[in-house]
This record gives structure tokens, sequence and C-alpha cells, in this order.
């Protein structure tokens, strides 16, 4: 006989969802993310999670430039750019200007797992906890001034007006380049305290030999956008070193100059020299000469 087949279905398993996703968990021991679900399930732009969780699994010291992720991901610099700004503003990233030792300046990148936490109370083990930055004290708890700086400082009348600080008359062909700039990238506004301080440094470009049509090029190519910094900032970094002169023109030798055509006496042939005769042939076989008496 034939082995008996039922009909009826198989039980479902009871905790099985009847939609959605059924999750496969595997127990990681190494090489893993702790990421909070407030940021993976963040609404908006996956590419702002993926940028987000690609950082959080990355050691301490990794480069995060928008240069660097660009190479990681498929996604173009507005994207990334764009990902990382809402980062920022999220509270999940943040970008604080440190000076070095040396007096240098430097941008170093901060990421937070949760952005309300602080990241002194959970140090990451990995490296030394951020310096709590200093609080700004309220009006009251100011120490109140005493009578000798109270004297010491001058205290203007209501209708008195404050005098701006003035600065040294900048040369103004060096603030017409500056001023031109705003025509090749609109964002290149600068002030009248901003070009002042920026037109030294233009100046000594045009004493080197550099045209003004060359510093704008200079100036204007390549900017990154967005701009990270004020314009000034920008401008001051590319404006840091100032170019070598331009050589002295190459001076060519004096080409001698050229005889003018003279009519030979005896053959009436021209040919150059500097003063009228007989040319070469005639003088070689005495053709020209007068008849002897």
């Amino acid at each position: 006989m034939a082995d008996s087949q039922s009909n009826a279905l198989l039980r479902a398993d009871a905790g099985a969802p009847t939609s959605g996703v059924i999750h496969v968990r595997t127990r990681l021991t190494a090489d893993f993310t702790v990421i909070a679900n407030a940021l993976a399930q963040r609404r908006g732009s996956a590419v702002t999670i993926g940028v987000a969780v690609y950082i959080a699994s990355l050691p301490t010291g990794t480069l995060v430039s928008i240069a660097a992720l660009c190479g990681h991901f498929t996604e173009g610099e507005i994207l990334i750019s764009r990902a990382l700004r809402e980062l920022e503003t999220a509270g999940y990233l943040e970008r604080r200007r440190e000076r070095l030792p040396t007096g240098q300046i430097r941008t170093r990148t901060y990421f937070y797992d949760v952005p309300s936490g602080d990241p002194r109370t959970d140090p990451d083990p990995e490296g030394p906890p951020k310096p709590p930055r200093p609080r700004k004290p309220s009006a009251a708890e100011r120490p109140a001034p005493s009578s000798a700086a109270a004297q010491a400082t001058p205290v203007l009348a209501p209708d008195q007006p404050v005098e701006p600080v003035a600065l040294a008359d900048p040369d103004p062909r060096a603030v017409a380049v500056l001023a031109s700039l705003r025509r090749v990238d609109p964002r290149l506004v600068l002030s009248e305290r901003e070009a002042a301080r920026l037109a030294p440094a233009v100046t000594a470009w045009l004493a080197a030999g550099v045209s003004p049509s060359q510093i704008r090029t200079s100036l204007t190519a390549g900017l990154p956008d967005p701009f990270l910094t004020r314009p000034v900032g920008i401008l001051a970094f590319r404006l840091r070193e100032t170019p070598l002169p331009a050589p002295p023109p190459v001076s060519l030798p004096a080409r001698p100059a050229v005889p003018p055509f003279q009519t030979c006496d005896g053959c009436e042939r021209a040919f150059r020299a500097p003063e009228p005769g007989r040319c070469r042939d005639c003088r070689r076989h005495g053709r020209g000469l007068p008849a002897a008496a």
C-alpha cells in the first residue's frame, strides 16, 4: 500500500509574526558596534544614518573628512556634506577648532553615541575624555567691579558716540582685487575691516609680479561647497604664502646689422656692402679698374 498522506496544514510557530520582518539573531563577540535605536531608527535621509553608523564603527583617530567619506561611499560630496550637517544639527557630530601646542589651528571632530549625553560621564576607553568648555557666568554670578577698576574704566554718556578704531589705509589696488572676487563667486563678500586685513597680503602678491587676474583665479579656483568657515578665513589661508617674484626677462644677444645693397661699379651686380664699390668677383679678377695711361 502507498504511504498515507494528510492534507492538514502544518502547525505554525506560535512566536513568529504573521507579517513584517523576522530577525535571525547571531551573537557577535568581535567586530561589532553598538548603535542606539534613536540613531538607527531616525527619520530622514538614509545617507545620514549610513554615514553616522560608519563613523561610529571607526576607531578613534580615523580621518572622517568629506574627501575621506566620499572615497568610501558611492554618494557624492553634496550628499555627504548634507549628511554631516544634519548630524551636527542633531547633536551627534561636533567640529571644533583647537590650538595645538605648536600654535597651529586644527579642526577636531567629536562623534557622540547619544546627542544629549555627556562623554565625561562614560569616557571612551580608547582616548581621554574631552575637556569641558568654560561656561560663561551669568549676570548674577559676575563679581562686582572694585572701586579702583570702576574709576579706571571710562563711562560714556548715553548721547556720546563711540568712535571706531582707525585702521591703516590699505592699498587701493589690493582692495579692488578683493572687491572683484564677489563677481566670480557671490559667496566671497568681505567687510571693510576684512578687506583691510587681507590687503597687505594681496599687495605682496602684486609686488611679486602676479597680475590681478591671476590672483582672482588663485583665490576662487576649487572653493569648497559649502564653506565651513567665513570667506575671510579661506582667503587668508590661500594668501598665507607670498609667491616668488617673477624671474627677470632673458636678454637675447643683439643681431648683427645687415649691410645694405650696393651696385657693383664693374659688373653692375647687386651685392651687400657698407659702402659703394666693387663686388667680390670684380675685386678678384681686377674688373672695373680705370685703364692705365
